[in-house]
């Protein structure tokens, strides 16, 4: 006997209806306004009876093919090529921008005086699962921008400055296997802001649009 709706966790039930709605967008069974429509919806409310009505009315539900898409999407990159065990950004009176396809070292110090520093990791390839940031901030500051599904883990020490971490922690089966970055140090008169680059609704919409492409052929038909 399956589990009555309203005792099942919010989150999960969330997890697979959004799962349905890219589903059934991918294969032609909605529009893209109504798409985006039941996605706010889907992401907004915190009632399981409400997010199953979102995909009653929907003929599809998630195939093999479109788990391994989902698998491959949020599966972390990891390299040992190319990688380093520490390397040193430092910026006085000046900045600092590390961002694009890089390899992302064992340890990362990051030092600021009087100046800024910048660090992306959207395409960063990472050569093991967890990655110090040591960070030294003196009158400046420092944004890290962190893609979905990577752990962030804070432990700075601030005095007369703040850290802000808006990033939302891997759950679930990729929890197990996703990269952690631990930003550790110092921040004084300075601001450290940990943030995503984009949104997660603009993440679901993206990886909609690229699974949709997969059953379109060149005359539009799918």
């Amino acid at each position: 006997m399956s589990v009555k709706i309203n005792d099942r966790p919010t989150e999960k039930v969330r997890e697979e209806v959004i799962d349905r709605l890219i589903m059934n967008y991918g294969h032609g069974e909605l529009s893209y306004e109504a798409f985006n429509r039941r996605l706010d919806e889907a992401m907004d409310t915190q009632n399981n009876e409400t997010l199953q009505s979102l995909v009653e009315d929907l003929p599809l539900t998630p195939d093999e093919q479109y788990i391994r898409s989902k698998t491959e999407e949020n599966a972390a990159t990891y390299v040992s090529e190319g990688a380093t065990e520490e390397e040193h950004i430092v910026s006085i009176f000046s900045g600092s921008d590390r961002g694009g396809r890089w390899v992302v070292p064992k340890k990362l110090k990051v030092t600021t005086v009087f100046g800024g520093g910048d660090l992306n990791f959207s395409e960063a390839v990472f050569s093991q699962q967890q990655t110090e940031i040591e960070v030294f901030c003196l009158f400046g500051g420092v944004d890290i921008h962190v893609p979905e599904g990577v752990n962030v883990v804070s432990r700075m020490f601030n005095i007369f400055g703040g850290v802000s971490n808006n990033t939302n922690n891997a759950i679930g089966s990729q929890a197990n296997v996703a990269p952690t970055i631990v930003v550790t140090g110092y921040c004084i008169f300075s601001g450290v802001n940990i943030r995503i680059p984009r949104s997660i609704k603009e993440r679901f919409v993206s990886f909609a649009d690229e699974f949709k492409k997969m059953f379109i052929d060149s005359s539009g038909k799918y």
